[in-house]
This record gives structure tokens, C-alpha cells and sequence, in this order.
């Protein structure tokens, strides 16, 4: 113990935390990084065997994040460890675990069985951190000793009584019993893929922590005997995914396991771009990804099932073919011979085909059938204060080639600055807060024959602007007839990244607009990022329009919910924006709302939006991990002094940068009483509190990254 407890004090004292900024341990002092073992919890199984008679035995050893072995009687190390145990078997004719151990659930559907965890079995400590678990319960003395056979762990570490949050983990270990190599496993979707939008995979009071052990479980033999679904994980997870656009679902039933409704879900990656109004654009190969080293990431192409395929298509009833094109199947040995992997074309029956999104047929793309748009901004001219500035810029096609300007069906020039914020200069448009937005057409576009393109705005820069400027765009290409004559045409409408230039309009050195988001951030769980009917696609323009001076004035005369027509005026500030939307369900908890009011008056209410990042113990909604969308600490630096955000329902009006930031998500009446109290004619006070910065060896007793650390 004297050992562990320097070597934790040397770790605490080297001047660097060895906790990342996400880890709360980074904010601990070193009194308590000085206990042993202080944070972390990782289970390692290194052997597993199953006896003759049946009884099965799993050698494992527990450490903490540093490495150092743990104690789970917390008797030499912080914390006492809880463990479960699970064990299953993948048959050798079959593709799916089950288990050896089970139980049963009643509920209001009746008593229906469902994989279980061991009971009753033997644990013995090695010293060390190493253990020896015998199950309770034994394999039967039919078990067959030539299958793959896995043994789950997973649990927790309790450190509250230390001032630490609790650790979770688990971890699963395949094997044979007759000592031969492993070579036939389930293994279709890494917990990676998850994760990308998660943030981290996490069920059941945080335990439960990786697809591998989640199917262990969540397979044919279980049920939810609330509702009576089965809980078989290819089922559950394509149709709480698929949510809201479920058929069952529009046909005005609803999806939930146990008492939680996932028929409100959207997925964020799916698309509805097409002109046609199809319902494509269930991507499968965001889960279903193939560069993550999954052993069987193709099987969902090669090995389609009734089970499977009827989780989102529900309507279909294969016993009797209604809904079915080829008509009722009693088993799936012949769902590959119409369902190949891929066809020809998109839209077809193949797997890919079918679930094709029109928008992505592009030059690359498994069906290359959209010519592509890509524009380039080269150079800005004139661009000084009190002249109409000159963008230069080049039109291509989606392989690089010239594109004509007459292919385009519209594209539109963005200018807003300066680029310290944006917001509040005037270009003499009203409608337009902080920016101005052209037009531009075939007879104002001058172009070369290498489609190398020139426009002259109509508005001048500001007589009295300063620094630096943007100029971007959005637009769209003249739409393409996929498949034209046939049953599976589509009209397709292509719009080019939203590419930004800066400028000086004075002479000084060119500062681009301060970069707290990406949108690589965004496409982790959005694929790709399509706003304002695909064509804004890019957060360095949306920051162009929804600045702190933009709120939905423009529309909300015309909404559809004639209610929402004379409330005041809301706030469409990206950093106020985002922050509500992903916020969702959360807010009508602390007494708040966002519903915007959008194009043709279109009512949009945010507050059904599941955010779908995890916190440590399994609850969707998680908003702590701020980096999950901003990049290089951006959260971090508050926006001190910045302008103020314009929104007529907050609470406060205007809002100062720092209030309508953090009111975003904190969208309670108190959080905006303690802003309003902590900010004077000198301005706002948070960074007294809540900087991130050091000062003299001293962070803020509650600084933004030691609010939202998360472990």
C-alpha cells in the first residue's frame, strides 16, 4: 500500500494531472489522487475453460486507469468492485448466442424468458488484483465443447464516499472449450461505430458498456415482458433507431421497451432529399461501418433476414406476403436470392440499393450517378471599406472538370464582419441582421471557359469597417433525373460545400472567425450536414446568418400555429440555437422551450429532440461532453464581451455572450437570475467563477471544464 500510495503522490505532484480534462480526478486535489488506486476500473479476463462435468471457471484481473491492480473488497485500494457474470455460446450451425444461464419476467405482456446473469458462484483472490470466478451455474452435460463460447463481465467500483464518481466497465472473452482456436464469432458492428454518436456506449446504470457483451443478452431468448417485444438486438436497435419513421409507428402506433417510447426518435443520419419525397437515406453503414475491423461488417449485404429486415419494415407480414413484393417466406433461405448485396443500380431490392440516399450517388460513391458540384472561392477584390468587393471563385463538377455557370439552378453570395463577431454591422438591409445576402445569375456571373467565375456585389463594404471580412455561399445545381423512365427515377438536387474567405478591408492582417465548431464534429452523427433543403452544409457559414443580432422576426408573422404568430420574437444565435436544439427534452423540465419559427412559416418545436450522448451511468440527453462538438477547447474560452444575443423569449434581453451561451443548455429561470446578478455596467462576472484558465497555480472553483467533466 505504501508502494501505491508514492507512486499515485508522484503522478499528483508532477506538475501534470494524468486525467484527461473530461476526467473530474483532473479537478481533485493531491490529497485525493494520493490514494491508492485512485480512479479507473479495467477488467481483463486472461482464460476461461469449461470442465467436463460442466462447471465453468474465468480468471481475470482488475486495475485502475493507471494500470495498478485493485483490490475489490476496497480493503488495500479506494472503492469496493461489484461484478456480474454472464456466459453464452454461438451453436456451430447457427449465427446467434445463447445463453446458458436464464430467467423469467412477468409483466403487464405476461411471463416471458430472458437471458440472465450467474448466481451463487465462488470468487477467489489471487492477490495481486487477480481473480478466479466459478459460475454457479454449470454448462449442461450436452454442451459442446467445438463452439465459440464467451464469458461476459461486467460492474462497477464505488468511490462516492471519496468525493469520485463511480467507475463502470465490462468486457467479454471468446473461447473453446476443447482448446481450439477461436474462428466462428458474431462480430457484425463494433462499439467504435456507437460511439461516434453516444460518446460512449453505456446501458443499464453505466455497466454495460460494449456491443459485444450486449448481445450476450439481447438475443432470440429475450423478451421485454412489459410490452411483450423481443429484445434480440438486431430487432431493438434497428427499430429504436429508426423511431419516428417506423411504419408501425406513422400508422399512428407507437415502439417502447419497458415503459420508455422510442417512437419520437430521429436518427440523425437519415435523409428525405430526394424531390421525389421518398423516404430513403437510412444509412446503414453508419452502425454497419466497414473500416472498423468488425470480422463480419459485410454480413448484414450478404446474410439479410426476415427478423432483421422486418424491424423497420413492419408493415411487412412475411407469413402472409402482404407488403411483400415476393410474397410470404416461411423461413429465410431465400431472402439473398432477390436481396444481393448490391445491383446495378440504386433503389433496387439489392441491400445497398435499397437503402441508397439519392444525394449520395456522387463521383466515388457505390453508384456514381450525380455529376457533383464543388465550388471554390480564389480571391476577394475591391474588398475595402466602402466599395462593393469582387469574389473570384471556380465552378467544377464532382471529378474536378469545368462546370458551365448554366448548370447551376441558383447560388447565392453571404458577406458578413467583421470576423471578431459577427451580428451588428449594417449593410443597409433590414432583413438581414449583421449580413447581406445576393443573388447572383447568368447575366451578373462572368466566367471563362475553364469556368473560372467572377461577381461584383451591389452592396458596399461599410464606409467605416474594420478588420477582417467573410464572403461565402450556398446554392444548388440544376436537378438531375436519376434512372429517368423507370419505376425508381429520381429527382435529385445536388448543393456545393459552403467554402468561406476572408479578407482585410483595411490593410490589416487577415483574422479568420474564431473557430469553435466543425463540421467533421457535426457529421459524426449527422453523415452529412444539410440544412435549408441541403444547401447549407458548412457551420462557418451558418455563423454568417445566425448571429446575435438574427432572430426569426421574418417569419413568425406568417407561422402555421397562428398562436405562435404574436409571441415575441426568438433568437436564432448559433451558439443559443444549437445549444436549445440539442438541449430537446430536456427543456421542458426547467420551464423552457424552443420552437422556431422557419421558412413559408413552418413551426419547428426542438423540444422532441433526443440528444443521444451517454453519461457514465447510461442516460441518454448527456450535454457535459461539450467536446463532442467543439474543437481546441473552445468551450473553455468564454466569450467575454462578445456581442450580445438578440432573443425576445429569454428571460434576459439581450443577452450578453457569456448568459446566452450557457442559458443555452441551462435554460432555467434560476441559471438566468444568477447571470443577470453576476453582470453590471461593467459587464458580466462569469470568469471569476468559471474560466478554465490558471491563474497563479489556481483554476476557478467551478470552471466550464470541471463542471462538465463527465468520469
Amino acid at each position: 500500500m505504501i508502494i501505491l500510495a508514492a507512486i499515485a503522490l508522484s503522478m499528483a505532484g508532477a506538475g501534470k494531472s494524468p486525467y484527461s480534462a473530461t476526467n473530474k480526478m483532473a479537478y481533485k486535489t493531491d490529497a485525493t489522487l494520493a490514494f491508492p488506486g485512485a480512479s479507473g476500473l479495467t477488467i481483463t479476463i486472461k482464460s476461461a475453460s469449461i470442465a467436463s462435468n460442466g462447471t465453468i471457471t474465468v480468471n481475470y484481473s482488475l486495475a485502475d486507469s493507471s494500470g495498478l491492480p485493485l483490490d475489490s473488497t476496497g480493503a488495500t485500494t479506494t472503492g469496493t468492485i461489484s461484478l456480474s457474470y454472464v456466459v453464452a455460446y454461438i451453436p456451430n450451425n447457427g449465427e446467434q448466442y445463447t445463453s446458458y444461464i436464464t430467467s423469467t419476467s412477468t409483466g403487464t405482456a405476461g411471463t416471458f424468458s430472458v437471458a440472465a446473469k450467474d448466481s451463487g458462484g465462488v470468487l477467489t483472490a489471487l492477490g495481486g488484483g487477480q481473480y478466479t470466478y466459478v459460475f454457479g451455474n454449470k454448462a449442461p452435460a450436452t454442451f459442446d465443447a467445438t463452439a465459440t463460447h464467451t464469458i461476459g463481465i461486467y460492474g462497477s467500483r464505488s468511490l462516492t464516499t471519496y468525493g469520485i464518481p463511480n467507475d463502470y466497465a465490462s468486457t467479454t472473452f471468446n473461447f473453446v472449450p476443447n482448446g481450439a482456436k477461436v474462428t466462428h464469432v458474431r462480430d457484425l458492428i463494433e462499439t467504435a461505430s456507437c460511439d461516434t454518436c453516444h460518446d460512449q456506449l453505456s446501458f443499464h446504470g453505466g455497466t454495460r458498456r460494449q456491443v459485444a457483451l450486449c448481445i450476450m443478452c439481447h438475443q432470440p431468448q429475450s423478451t421485454d415482458p412489459t410490452t411483450g417485444n423481443t429484445v434480440d438486438f438486431k430487432v431493438m436497435i434497428h427499430k429504436l433507431h429508426l423511431g419516428s419513421q417506423l411504419p408501425s409507428v406513422l400508422a399512428g402506433g407507437s415502439y417502447l421497451i419497458g415503459t420508455t417510447n422510442f417512437s419520437t426518435v430521429v436518427y440523425p443520419a437519415t435523409s428525405t432529399a430526394s424531390d421525389s419525397g421518398a423516404s430513403y437515406g437510412f444509412r446503414c453503414e453508419t452502425c454497419h461501418s466497414q473500416t472498423t475491423g468488425a470480422a463480419q461488417a459485410a454480413l448484414y449485404k450478404t446474410n439479410p433476414t426476415r427478423a432483421a429486415c422486418g424491424s423497420c419494415h413492419d408493415n411487412v407480414n412475411f407469413a402472409t406476403g402482404v407488403n411483400h413484393p415476393g410474397g410470404f417466406q416461411a423461413d429465410d433461405t431465400q431472402c439473398a436470392n432477390c436481396h444481393v448485396p448490391q445491383g446495378e443500380t440504386p433503389f433496387d431490392a439489392s441491400v445497398v440499393g435499397a437503402h441508397f440516399v439519392p444525394e449520395d450517388a456522387v463521383p466515388g460513391s457505390a453508384f456514381p450517378l450525380l455529376g457533383g458540384v464543388q465550388i471554390t472561392l480564389n480571391s476577394v477584390a475591391n474588398g475595402v471599406a466602402g466599395k462593393a468587393p469582387t469574389i473570384n471563385f471556380t465552378l467544377q463538377d464532382g471529378n474536378g472538370k469545368p462546370l458551365p455557370y448554366s448548370a447551376m439552378s441558383s447560388l447565392t453570395f453571404v458577406m458578413a464582419g467583421p470576423t471578431t463577431d459577427y451580428g451588428f454591422t449594417n449593410f443597409g438591409v433590414s432583413t438581414t441582421p449583421g449580413y447581406v445576402t445576393e443573388s447572383a445569375s447568368a447575366t451578373t456571373v462572368t466566367c471563362s471557359a475553364a469556368s473560372v467565375c467572377t461577381y461584383t456585389f451591389t452592396h458596399v463594404i461599410p464606409a467605416n469597417a474594420t478588420g477582417s471580412y467573410a464572403i461565402s455561399f450556398y446554392g444548388s445545381r440544376t436537378a438531375e433525373v436519376l434512372l429517368a423512365g423507370t419505376t425508381s427515377q429520381q429527382t435529385v438536387t445536388e448543393s456545393p460545400f459552403n467554402n468561406v474567405i476572408y479578407f482585410s478591408v483595411d490593410g490589416t492582417p487577415v483574422v479568420a472567425r474564431r473557430k469553435v465548431v466543425q463540421v467533421s464534429n457535426c457529421n459524426n452523427c449527422h453523415v452529412s450536414l444539410e440544412l435549408h433543403g441541403g444547401s447549407r452544409r458548412n457551420t462557418d457559414l451558418c455563423i454568417m446568418c445566425h448571429n446575435p443580432a438574427n432572430t426569426d422576426f421574418t417569419q413568425r408573422p406568417s407561422a402555421t400555429t397562428v398562436s405562435e404568430r404574436t409571441k415575441p420574437n426568438l433568437g436564432i444565435d448559433f451558439n443559443l440555437l444549437v445549444h436549445r436544439i440539442h438541449t430537446g427534452t430536456n427543456l421542458p423540465a426547467m420551464g423552457a422551450s424552443y420552437t422556431v419559427i422557419g421558412y413559408q412559416g413552418s413551426v419547428n418545436d426542438f423540444t422532441t429532440v433526443l440528444y443521444p450522448a451517454m453519461n457514465p451511468q447510461g442516460n441518454p440527453l448527456s450535454l457535459s461532453n461539450c467536446e463532442m462538438c467543439h474543437v481546441s477547447n473552445s468551450e473553455q474560452t468564454l466569450p467575454l464581451g462578445l456581442n450580445a444575443t438578440t432573443n425576445g423569449q429569454a428571460y434576459i434581453n439581450p443577452a450578453p455572450a457569456i448568459t446566452a451561451a450557457c442559458t443555452g443548455c441551462h435554460a432555467d429561470e434560476p441559471t438566468s437570475s444568477h447571470a443577470l446578478a453576476n453582470t453590471t455596467s461593467l459587464g458580466e462576472a462569469c470568469t471569476v467563477c468559471h474560466s478554465s484558465t490558471t491563474v497563479n497555480g489556481i483554476t476557478p472553483p467551478y470552471a466550464v471544464s470541471s463542471v462538465h467533466a463527465l468520469y
